[in-house]
């Protein structure tokens, strides 16, 4: 698993790959990712892009992360892990205490940075600074925020931490609380997509996905489930 998360084409492909092994083969040296996004902010009615803000939790965001732990009350987790901004870690609290868990927040698995258009709304930022968002668009994976980061730069930070975590729990379940951006990231790498293809995943508040890892190779299992009663 210390080589990344990248997809081998050749692995995919041949005959000892994870996608031919039977059911009863699955759990035989794998490390599952169980990856959530937290609930909906105070602020999500206004599309403001808060980035590494600490914004809290709606009751609507609460009540969907409450459904979510409800949904991963089911599975065996063995590990607990988290953004360390408020609102991924009330999430990861609200889940761990259904699960028999206590979350350990790591700072590299922060949303991204938006520089100076945090705090702003979509309009305000359209508005002031029309040409950045113009280039952003055209370049969603290198374009780079002043005073904040390119989603180039998230990958980045994010999954040389995240491979450590899974080599760390090799065999083990581990539970990610992350964020839109960053769920997206590792989507993007467990498939072998492009960055720029990072928009067209979609991350509901409150969504799983579940990520398989065989050798260090990503067998993508589920992708935005929102959980219902």
């Amino acid at each position: 698993m210390s080589n990344s998360l990248n997809v081998e084409k050749s692995s995919a492909a041949g005959p000892g790959s994870s996608s031919r092994r039977e059911p009863d083969q699955m759990g035989a040296g794998r490390t599952r990712l169980y990856l959530a996004r937290h609930g909906e902010l105070v602020t999500s009615h206004e599309w403001r892009y808060v980035g590494h803000l600490d914004v809290a939790l709606n009751d609507k965001g609460r009540a969907q992360i409450a459904r979510l732990a409800r949904r991963l009350s089911m599975e065996k987790i063995d590990v607990l892990l988290s953004s360390d901004l408020m609102r991924t870690v009330e999430s990861a609290w609200i889940i761990g205490a259904a699960i028999g868990l206590e979350p350990a927040a790591e700072p590299a698995f922060r949303e991204i940075h938006l520089g100076q258009w945090e705090g702003l709304t979509r309009e305000e930022i359209t508005e002031r600074f029309t040409q950045e968002f113009d280039l952003r668009s055209a370049d969603i994976a290198g374009y780079r925020i002043q005073g904040g980061e390119s989603f180039a730069d998230l990958r980045d930070r994010v999954i040389p931490r995240l491979t450590a975590c899974l080599d760390e729990h090799q065999g083990r379940n581990v539970l990610l609380v992350a964020h839109g951006g960053v769920n997206r990231i590792i989507l993007c790498h467990a498939l072998g997509l492009d960055l720029n293809m990072l928009p067209r995943i979609d991350q509901a508040y409150g969504c799983l996905n579940i990520i398989d890892f065989f050798d260090g190779v990503p067998v993508v299992h589920l992708m935005n489930e929102t959980p219902f009663d």
